[in-house]
């Protein structure tokens, strides 16, 4: 089990919705496998971390930030809230990077079909749409809650910049390396006849000048 200081990435996740929703019980059966039927809601900012490990056998530290349900955010609990999912976005959108992660949670999924305002066809037609994740869990059984996590942490992982990979071509200065033998060759045919004509017309001119000579 990895410890809170040996990890290669920290993460941060917001969860937004509204009062009620299950983003404690989801924040606490993520980071502590604990569920609470009488959850109260949170005031203000709560936090937790856990550490994980992912894609490529990486480790992250994960930083999990639950709001409270005061905010101008909404959550899928009805029929009127999954209305307001596009403003929401919107608003998330026109605050926070552009490049970021967006997952629609529709939670409490044990709940009984009859007790469903959105189907499971509607969220995920949502999703595609708008071009983000889309998963159902339950908090309460603890389905797909570590599914829904991770694969928001995987997904950031996936969209980091990858660092270039330098190739033996771009390395200057490359030469031999240890053990590795080098024969060196005779200089052409045509170098030596330039350096044996250089003699020669040194030669004749030294001649020339002894022998002197009259203009």
């Amino acid at each position: 089990m990895l410890s809170d200081d040996e990890y290669d990435y920290l993460f941060k996740l917001v969860l937004i919705g509204d009062s009620g929703v299950g983003k404690s019980n989801l924040l606490s059966r993520f980071t502590t496998n604990e569920f609470n039927l009488e959850s109260k809601s949170t005031i203000g900012v709560e936090f937790a971390t856990k550490n994980i490990e992912i894609a490529e056998k990486r480790s992250i530290k994960a930083q999990i930030w639950d709001t409270s349900g005061q905010e101008r955010y909404r959550a899928i609990t009805g029929a009127n809230s999954f209305q307001n999912v596009s403003h929401w976005l919107k608003e998330l959108r026109d605050h926070a990077e552009s490049k970021i992660v967006i997952m629609l949670v529709g939670n409490k999924v044990d709940l009984s079909e009859t007790s469903r305002a959105v189907t499971t066809e509607e969220g995920a037609a949502l999703a595609e749409k708008d071009g983000f994740l889309f998963m159902e869990t339950s908090a309460l059984d603890s389905t797909n809650v570590d599914n829904a996590f991770e694969k928001v942490f995987t997904t950031i992982f996936e969209n980091l910049p990858k660092p270039a990979q330098t190739t033996d071509d771009n390395k200057m200065g490359a030469g031999p390396t240890n053990g590795e033998r080098v024969q060196l060759r005779p200089p052409s045919v045509r170098s030596m006849s330039r350096g044996s004509s250089l003699d020669e017309n040194r030669e004749y001119r030294k001649k020339e000048k002894a022998a002197g000579g009259c203009c």
